[in-house]
């Protein structure tokens, strides 16, 4: 009995040592430093030292100088110049749609049309017509002049086309947003067309627009460059600057059509400014969570999901409230550490945050270590070394209790 007794409290010694000591977690990101994707990520132990503004940090790693604009347009890649629009919302047509139209005193001509996948309208007895890509008053002008070309007519007569009803498009994302790939935006099915709408003349689309396109690509990232937001249609590249989104102001939103790509540099640097819902950022986050304390053997009992949507913009010891993470006794629970894993979007490095609750609190300069939750960010709760020791002391009275029975 004294060997076993002897061994056991051995155990309970090395991992009681085990528990008082703590290692801080190793990032190939100097994150000390503030030279992880947001410098948030700085330990609030600063020794002493006058604390750093992290937004000041930030900007010293944009690639551009902190300059958001520049009045040169020159693009290196196609060698041409691009075109800074301040309109670009006007009607357009794309694949799928459908159109009427009307040529005067014509009742086999006028119809109703949908834009072809070769993106032309074809018109009995007459040539395709080509339409995606242009306006409906462009495709007027190309139907009357195509009817005195094949002859159907020796002088234009007057033709209307209305565009009766957007189709969704197909479009490409890529670059600073959270989910770069393949979307599809616009379009109604049959809960949500509305049939007087069907029947009248003309159409709006709220959804088959840029913002929609990078809504759906997973939002914008925050070291997004949003002067520069490029529109590549066919062998043409237009620039928007919609950097008024995140602020709630007015910014040119154009309409796409089916194949139309969207490209959205890096400034290489975190903006705070662009961590906020927006028309163009994540309407919310996921969070996986893990909040394991002592009573509960599995994250169902605790009450708290493996996942959860947070708002854009949530801070880490939001989160940390959130997870229950914070309050209880005192005595047991003050010195509880969270622990925050995360990914640089731009190099996919991972990196790992660890934080004392009680340091994020009691900071007055907390929000200068207090990181912005990400998407697919994990967040996980442990308990103070209070509750790990007084643990291990139970567990070694049980084992105790067992030996003494067996003896």
């Amino acid at each position: 009995m004294q060997v076993i007794f002897r061994t056991v409290t051995a155990a309970v010694v090395c991992l009681v040592a085990s528990c008082a000591s703590h290692e801080i977690p190793k990032n190939r990101e100097d994150v000390n430093a503030g030279q992880a994707y947001q410098a948030r990520y700085r330990g609030p132990d600063t020794g002493g030292v006058e604390v750093t503004r992290s937004s000041y940090l930030d900007a010293l790693k944009c690639t551009d100088g902190g300059l958001l604009s520049s009045p040169d347009f020159f693009d290196s890649k196609s060698g041409g110049v691009l075109a800074s629009v301040a309109g670009g919302s006007g009607e357009v047509l794309s694949t799928g749609d459908l159109v009427e139209v009307f040529v005067e005193d014509d009742e086999t001509l006028t119809g109703t049309y949908v834009v072809g996948e070769d993106g032309q309208i074809r018109i009995p007895f007459l040539r395709p017509i080509p339409a995606a890509g242009r306006s409906p008053r462009t495709v007027e002008d190309t139907t009357a002049r195509a009817l005195v070309a094949d002859e159907l007519y020796t002088i234009e007569p007057r033709v209307s086309v209305l565009l009766k009803d957007y189709a969704s498009a197909t479009v490409f994302v890529s670059g600073a947003v959270f989910e770069p790939r393949q979307v599809i935006v616009g379009g109604a099915d049959a809960q949500t067309r509305d049939p007087a709408r069907q029947q009248a003349l003309g159409a709006a689309t709220p959804s088959r627009r840029l913002s929609t396109a990078l809504r759906n690509a997973g939002g914008i990232r925050p070291d997004a460059d949003l002067s520069k937001v490029t529109l590549i249609r066919g062998g043409t590249r237009t620039r928007y600057d919609i950097r008024e989104a995140p602020r709630g102001g007015p910014f040119d939103d154009p309409i796409l059509i089916s194949g139309d790509r969207i490209e959205v540099p890096s400034r290489q640097c975190f903006q705070d400014d662009l961590v906020v819902p927006s028309s163009i950022t994540p309407p919310g986050v996921k969070v996986f969570l893990s909040n394991l304390a002592e009573t509960a053997l599995a994250n169902n009992p605790a009450a708290v999901p493996d996942a959860r949507e947070m708002r854009y913009g949530t801070r880490f010891l939001q989160a940390v409230f959130g997870l229950n993470c914070v309050g209880g006794s005192k005595l047991t629970n003050a010195n509880r550490r969270a622990v925050l894993f995360s990914r640089n979007p731009i190099t996919g490095e991972s990196v790992v945050i660890d934080r004392s609750i009680e340091d994020l609190l009691r900071n007055a300069e907390r929000d200068e270590f207090n990181p912005y939750i990400l998407p697919e960010d994990s967040v996980a709760c442990y308990d103070s070394a209070t509750v790990s020791v007084r643990n291990l002391f139970a567990a070694f009275g049980v084992v105790t209790a067992a030996t003494y029975v067996l003896d």
